[in-house]
């Protein structure tokens, strides 16, 4: 049999065809099992980092199950002959709903008002004080992949506005594009990021940014913590330069600014954007899959170019 060593695990049923298919030893066999394995599973945030990969001299493959590799260090594997995989497409629909979830709960205050609730204070003080609309407005998106598209179409059902930044303009899509991400900020309600995570974004999201969206807008991170300029974002928040922030992502995850805890017009989550039952099992299969066409000689399914 194949020998695979695992950084995480995955779904349940999916991880029990692949301990069918293959050997599979965990990470903390490392030392033991470094020499023969020659595929590795993890994910976005779990490596293998470049001194673990030149410790696997028969490596073959890395099959990660996110779409996110910032980081696995795609770019030495590629260096070494190994081709890194990742899971596309298949969360794109959740990542969307999340974000445009993050949206409402964040402009209608609702996760505040349900506190508000439940602790008893609706009989006591009366009506909850007015929150702000979430449709007919502008939605500024700041990246145009699938997921970005996907904010877009359910945005733009709400019948608002949407309006994008990126690299370049996206061809297939009708909505106008910023070349200037600060002045797509100053013309949104609401900025939704949904960009990679990279070198060349790192706090892409700057002071500002933030600051240009202004005192009644709404930023909605579903990317990754580092695009954001945090503690910009922190410092916005308590001076009322921002409005509010649905934030599933984090710099330091899964440490969190405490600060944010007692803010009611901020919503936090814990990094779920794609944790449904129905995409962690299609996360996970495209991970199994990738791996039997690998060594079965047939071409990868979502090789990372």
């Amino acid at each position: 049999m194949i020998d695979v060593i695992q950084f995480v695990k995955l779904r349940p049923e999916v991880q029990a065809e692949l301990e069918a298919r293959y050997r599979v030893h965990w990470k903390d066999k490392f030392d033991a099992v470094a020499g023969i394995v020659r595929a590795a599973v993890t994910n976005g945030h779990s490596g293998p980092a470049p001194e673990l990969i030149d410790r696997m001299p028969r490596l073959e493959i890395i099959a990660s199950a996110s779409v996110g590799y910032d980081g696995i260090p795609v770019e030495y594997a590629r260096s070494k002959g190994i081709p890194v995989t990742n899971t596309p497409e298949v969360l794109n629909d959740d990542v969307a709903d999340l974000a445009i979830g993050l949206m409402i709960m964040t402009a209608r205050r609702l996760v505040a008002s349900d506190r508000y609730v439940r602790a008893g204070r609706w009989p006591q003080e009366g009506e909850y004080p007015l929150a702000q609309r979430a449709s007919g407005k502008r939605v500024g998106i700041l990246g145009m992949g699938r997921i970005g598209r996907a904010i877009g179409r359910r945005a733009e059902a709400m019948n608002n506005t949407v309006a994008y930044h990126s690299r370049h303009p996206v061809t297939d899509v009708a909505w106008r594009h910023y070349p200037d991400l600060v002045e797509l900020a100053r013309d949104s309600d609401f900025l939704i990021v949904i960009i990679p995570s990279t070198p060349q974004t790192g706090k892409i999201v700057s002071k500002a940014v933030i600051e240009a969206l202004g005192p009644t807008g709404i930023l909605v991170n579903v990317a990754r913590g580092a695009v954001v300029d945090e503690e910009a974002l922190v410092e916005a928040l308590q001076s009322g330069k921002l409005g509010g922030a649905g934030l599933d992502v984090f710099v330091n995850e899964p440490q969190v600014p405490q600060v944010l805890f007692g803010m009611d017009n901020v919503v936090l989550q814990p990094h779920v954007g794609s944790a449904t039952v129905e995409t962690r099992r299609a996360m996970s299969q495209l991970v199994l899959d990738n791996l039997d066409a690998h060594f079965a000689g047939r071409p990868l399914l979502t090789e990372i170019k």
